[in-house]
């Protein structure tokens, strides 16, 4: 009797579990009956179910991101560019997301991404490489989320936000266009040294007229005070002359015997007689 009303209780206690479900905070839930939606969008909680009849299916209802990986496209002048971008969408229809993509997050991101590459793909190929560069990317991702609003609003699911994460030349074009940048960078250097060369001979140029001008007005200054003092030396050695002639003749005389004899090595053949000899020769 214990070994029935033991298996009675299990299975009491077995249809009782079954017969309540949970659905946690992020969660949504679809019930079916006999594989038919019967209850849809479930809220977060503590739910009924009728046992071996209902079965549920939860979907998380959160943000999810598809980071679609790097992708080449054209621009409107046939301009390869390596695109890397992202995509945040959420589940806002658990039974249309079920009948759409089968519950499939794997399926919705493959369909996504298709969709979004060809948003992108057409925004790019209306683009110049300039304006894809120089202008706001937010413009871009506007038209991408309006062309786009209505099929992706059919699988359930809401894009929340496309992000484009870096924009890239391909390698080729690259190195050509770093070599064109290069070459410009060398031009304009090439002109700045140009320009600082003909600046450093105008400088040059004009030092050294300045140099010698001022050369040549020292010069002139120089000679102008020079012819002074010679006429002031002149004008005083004529006064000096002019009170005593004698004792001039004879102070000069001195100047002459001292500057000729000035070493004991020096040697002079002269005439004793001589003019120069004139006061060795005077007698007292």
């Amino acid at each position: 009797m214990k070994p029935l009303l033991s298996i009675a209780l299990a299975a009491i206690f077995f249809v009782g579990s079954s017969a309540f479900y949970t659905v946690q905070q992020g969660e949504t839930a679809l019930v079916f009956k006999f594989g038919k939606v019967v209850e849809a969008n479930i809220k977060p909680g503590l739910h009924f179910k009728m046992p071996f009849v209902n079965n549920v299916k939860k979907y998380d209802i959160r943000l999810q991101t598809l980071d679609t990986g790097p992708e080449r496209y054209l621009t409107s002048e046939q301009k390869n560019l390596n695109v890397d971008s992202f995509v945040k969408w959420k589940i806002v229809n658990a039974k249309k997301f079920y009948t759409t993509m089968n519950g499939s997050i794997r399926l919705a991101n493959l369909r996504l991404s298709q969709i979004i590459k060809n948003g992108l793909r057409a925004e790019f190929g209306s683009r110049t490489v300039q304006e894809v560069i120089t202008q706001d990317r937010s413009s871009i991702v506007a038209e991408i989320n309006t062309n786009t609003a209505a099929s992706i609003a059919s699988f359930g699911i809401k894009l929340i936000d496309v992000q484009i994460k870096r924009i890239d030349l391909p390698q080729d074009i690259s190195k050509s266009v770093y070599r064109r940048m290069e070459a410009e960078r060398n031009r304009v250097a090439k002109d700045l040294r140009s320009q600082g060369d003909e600046a450093a001979e105008r400088i040059r140029a004009d030092a050294d007229r300045q140099r010698t001008v001022i050369s040549a007005d020292a010069f002139r200054d120089a000679e102008v005070i020079r012819g002074q003092a010679d006429g002031k030396t002149t004008e005083i050695y004529a006064k000096a002359y002019s009170k005593d002639a004698e004792f001039y003749t004879f102070y000069q005389s001195l100047n002459a015997y001292q500057k000729a004899f000035n070493s004991k090595s020096d040697v002079m053949v002269v005439d004793p007689k001589s003019e120069f000899f004139r006061y060795f020769n005077q007698q007292k």
